[in-house]
């Protein structure tokens, strides 16, 4: 078993990160036991360019071998050994910073807000440090994204799942705009899909390479900026496959329909990420994917498939895809049409799986992440297959056997 060690939570804004050079440094510190083994490091970071910007790092004053940036210019996890013998029993000090006099080196991850800070920013190359006023343009105070796992203790377990209640007044607003033949609608298999269509149909697939402010997880706000186009001071929304299925899951919730989130994931640091939703259905007794992003159910012996299912069919999922009519929409736009190929029918986005174990977006608005999917994957929140954490997720705190994904839902929140 092994320990993760962090004082963020992951809920990271691109636009809020914090810039290093040779003057401005940042400084995290981990309170970590007494270990007899190598630990490991986590750190999320972007270089601005390719080759010859080393990022220099230390821990406890001990300079380690500098990272050198691939051939990626965004947000991703560096993972790196650090020997037993430079860590303390007690308070471990992380220093990085970069070569460069202007900020044109790298950038490191940075969590506004939250609790007690153990980030430290100096302009002067460590004479003076400051615990306010962080980010690039000095305006923040957070943590930044450094985290440590040791080969002795256990992960915490994950948490159960929260669910949306229907009777709260978000989630009747949320039901006033669906549109009234699905909330009459038949059965739940019919319900599902009418309510996928109608979200595919809703807005253009907007990810953080053709926009620039992340849309709240709020459907109704994911509805009014994905339609018109405009966002958060005038700017153009990324409204992306997270925002389909969250509206999906908070519509459903609202019709009083068990739903969730799932963070798909092909390899860790990748763009091979997708987002879904699953719905509980009682005659078949699993959780069934849905998509309402492209609007597509994978069926099999005219049965719904579950994401371990599709999991099971190891790829080439083009003969079980039925695809909904928001699917018409969706592939008129080339990048959709490059991930429907690319990614979902070869099952690459498949291959990882996790759950995010809230559905109360529109009652505990602040408990959404800020900017999931626009950097690589690093909420603590999700909860991933245990056998996961030695597949290169060990930068998360939450894993699970199979009997976590397969529960069905707590049947009082949906009496």
């Amino acid at each position: 078993m092994s320990r993760l060690y962090h004082n963020e939570s992951g809920r990271v804004i691109p636009s809020l990160c914090e810039e290093l050079t040779r003057f401005r440094r940042g400084r995290v510190i981990l309170n970590l036991p007494v270990t007899g083994s190598d630990a490991t490091l986590y750190l999320l970071a972007r270089s601005h360019r390719v080759g010859g910007n080393p990022l220099l790092w230390s821990v406890n004053g001990i300079g380690q071998e500098a990272i050198q940036p691939g051939e990626d210019l965004y947000y991703r996890w560096y993972e790196r050994t650090v020997k037993s013998g430079d860590l303390r029993d007690g308070d471990n000090t992380v220093e990085l910073w970069a070569d460069d006099t202007a900020m044109t080196g790298w950038s490191l991850a940075l969590e506004a807000g939250g609790g007690p800070s153990n980030s430290a920013l100096t302009d002067d190359g460590g004479a003076s440090w400051r615990s306010d006023r962080m980010g690039y343009l000095n305006a923040v105070q957070g943590n930044y994204c450094v985290r440590f796992r040791l080969r002795e203790g256990r992960d915490d377990p994950p948490p159960d799942m929260a669910w949306e209640s229907a009777g709260h007044p978000r989630a009747q607003s949320m039901r006033d705009r669906v549109p009234r033949r699905i909330v009459n609608g038949g059965d739940r298999l019919s319900q599902v899909r009418e309510l996928s269509a109608w979200l595919a149909t809703g807005w253009e697939h907007s990810g953080s390479r053709r926009a620039t402010v992340y849309a709240p997880w709020d459907a109704e706000t994911i509805l009014a900026w994905g339609g018109t186009r405009q966002g958060h001071n005038g700017e153009s929304p990324i409204t992306m496959c997270v925002h389909y299925a969250v509206a999906f899951v908070s519509a459903c919730q609202a019709l009083g329909i068990p739903a969730r989130c799932a963070a798909l994931m092909g390899t860790p640091n990748s763009y091979e990420g997708h987002f879904v939703a699953e719905v509980w259905f009682e005659e078949y007794g699993k959780w069934v994917m849905v998509d309402p992003n492209i609007d597509a159910i994978l069926f099999r012996n005219g049965q719904p498939l579950s994401i371990e299912e599709i999991q099971g069919l190891d790829g080439g999922l083009a003969p079980y895809v039925e695809w909904g009519r928001g699917s018409r929409y969706q592939r008129t736009f080339s990048h959709m049409r490059d991930f429907i190929r690319n990614s979902l029918l070869r099952g690459v986005c498949f291959r990882h799986r996790s759950i995010w174990p809230r559905t109360d977006f529109l009652s505990r608005p602040e408990l959404t992440p800020p900017g999931h999917g626009s950097v690589s994957y690093c909420e603590t929140d999700l909860v991933w297959s245990e056998s996961d954490r030695e597949t290169g997720f060990g930068m998360f705190k939450y894993f699970a056997p199979a009997a976590y994904f397969t529960a069905p839902p707590d049947g009082a929140a949906y009496a």
